[in-house]
């Protein structure tokens, strides 16, 4: 239960995107059972919108899901942050909380460990559950009323998920108090991101960016 109250501040987020995501996909062409499989196997909002995106483009087949699969790599990089947690825990309940963790619900659980210095398996649980099930319903909810919204950029929805990652990071930099050691980190990956993206793509880009930037926060920590 206390998983689930600490992802309360998240859920509003998680309507908004969610709901957004379910607009985009209907005005894609995807129907409300292919909506609600994509967010109960998918899991992934900005895996989701792209691959609406790529869809209502016409991209094709093997596109999507190599797009996909790079976009959702992160995911790799946040499982591992976590794993030393659930050292004692089964591989099977270490798969139960790998496939439903997500950016917000890896930001909660960081902030748990910045508190207490460690993490509890039902917490965990609750935590995701809460998330997941939140999300499901907010892609449906969009679905259902997307019949009635053509244009979703007229609305801003197609900014919606970069406006709750901006809002997650400047949270969690107020929250850190680290502020030269953030602008160091962020000025490199825009750096590497830029650079990847417009020499090999922006998928590679994103992955690339964040590995550097992460390597070169974690250097400078250890030298002061």
């Amino acid at each position: 239960m206390r998983g689930v109250k600490d992802c309360v501040p998240t859920l509003l987020g998680y309507l908004s995107i969610g709901f957004a995501a379910g607009i985009i996909e209907k005005t894609a062409g995807l129907s409300i059972m292919e909506i609600g499989l994509l967010s109960i196997l998918v899991y992934a909002g900005s895996a989701q919108f792209i691959f609406a995106g790529m869809v209502s483009t016409g991209g094709s087949l093997v596109g999507i899901i190599t797009t996909v699969f790079f976009i959702n790599l992160r995911h790799l990089l946040m499982s591992a942050a976590l794993s030393p947690y659930f050292r004692q825990l089964s591989s099977v309940k270490n798969a139960m909380i790998g496939v439903l963790l997500t950016d917000e619900t890896f930001g909660v659980a960081s902030s748990e460990v910045a508190r207490s210095g460690r993490l509890n398996n039902s917490w965990m649980q609750g935590l995701n559950l809460t998330a997941y099930f939140n999300w499901i319903a907010a892609n449906l909810a969009g679905a259902y009323l997307g019949v009635w919204i053509t244009d979703p950029e007229k609305f801003g929805l197609d900014f919606a998920l970069p406006a709750m990652f901006i809002g997650l990071l400047v949270l969690q930099i107020m929250h850190r108090k680290k502020y030269v050691l953030d602008v160091v980190v962020g000025l490199t990956a825009i750096l590497v991101g830029v650079v990847c993206g417009f020499f090999i793509s922006k998928s590679v880009g994103v992955i690339a960016a964040t590995i550097v930037a992460a390597s070169v926060g974690t250097v400078i920590e250890r030298w002061r």
